[in-house]
């Protein structure tokens, strides 16, 4: 069976992004997913986002998330904007306003004129104290715990270029205290304005850049007294800006949303 795609990235976060019926016609299983994901043999991806019809009234589509490893997600940053600019796209008549049903909840977006696309990330929800410990190989490790959409563990450390993200990234990922897995973030405070990220997302591994990631180390910096209202988050694809002025408010992000190419792949 052949699929018409888009590849897109925002932030260098890169997504595999086709219609339902489409993907329904060609069974695309865990096992498919994977393999159109290896980046040598495949297309190449983070996350794969499969556009359904609208679930609810006033929505302009339903998207769903598929990890490189084939595990299905409540929610994907980066990827709810490069949904909502191809949602632009493919009806610029219907406003730069949009909503977006996805498992993680309700999305709302703007697409900007300046070709930057803002998502609403919803009221970020937290895991018992600011802070608290993961024990790790017999060392103990402080990290802040947030969902936004989904479920993220921060620590802070202080230089993320030397931070040892791919060993306790997986380590964090599978600990016992996520039964269902959890990303990882790395995060570096710059000053009150600024921080850098690296984030290990689940089923994936390192990416770019990671958007649900971003606001979650926003949140968390800003619950520990660290962040203002206003952080730009460097991330090794680019620069995304977060916004969230603070409990009970809803956290947005912003930056850019790009298609790569458009092809067919035979499955």
């Amino acid at each position: 069976m052949r699929i018409e795609f888009l590849k897109m990235q925002g932030l260098g976060n890169d997504f595999f992004v086709f219609d339902a019926p489409v993907a329904a016609k060609a069974h695309l299983d865990s096992e498919k997913l994977r393999a159109l994901a290896d980046r040598h043999t495949g297309v190449g991806f983070d996350q794969a986002l499969m556009l359904e019809a609208p679930r609810d009234p006033g929505t302009r589509a339903f998207y769903r998330i598929f990890n490189a490893d084939g595990s299905e997600v409540e929610q994907c940053g980066n990827g709810a904007r490069c949904i909502a600019a191809l949602l632009y796209t493919r009806a610029p008549e219907l406003g730069r306003e949009l909503t977006m049903g996805s498992p993680g909840g309700t999305v709302r977006a703007r697409v900007g004129d300046d070709g930057l696309v803002s998502v609403d990330m919803g009221v970020p929800s937290f895991d018992e104290s600011p802070s608290y410990t993961l024990k790790i190989n017999g060392s103990d490790f402080e990290i802040g715990a947030v969902c936004i959409g989904n479920p993220h563990a921060v620590l802070r450390v202080a230089d993320v270029d030397t931070a040892p993200v791919d060993v306790l990234g997986p380590k964090i990922e599978h600990h016992p205290r996520f039964p269902k897995r959890v990303n990882a973030g790395f995060m570096q405070i710059v000053d009150r304005g600024q921080i850098r990220l690296r984030v290990f997302e689940r089923g994936v591994g390192e990416t770019l850049a990671c958007g649900t990631g971003a606001g979650g180390a926003v949140a968390v910096g800003r619950r520990q007294g660290l962040l203002d209202s206003q952080v730009r988050v460097q991330m090794r694809g680019g620069t995304a800006l977060v916004a969230w002025p603070g409990a009970g408010e809803h956290l947005w992000l912003t930056g850019p949303a790009i298609t790569v190419f458009t092809g067919l792949i035979d499955v």
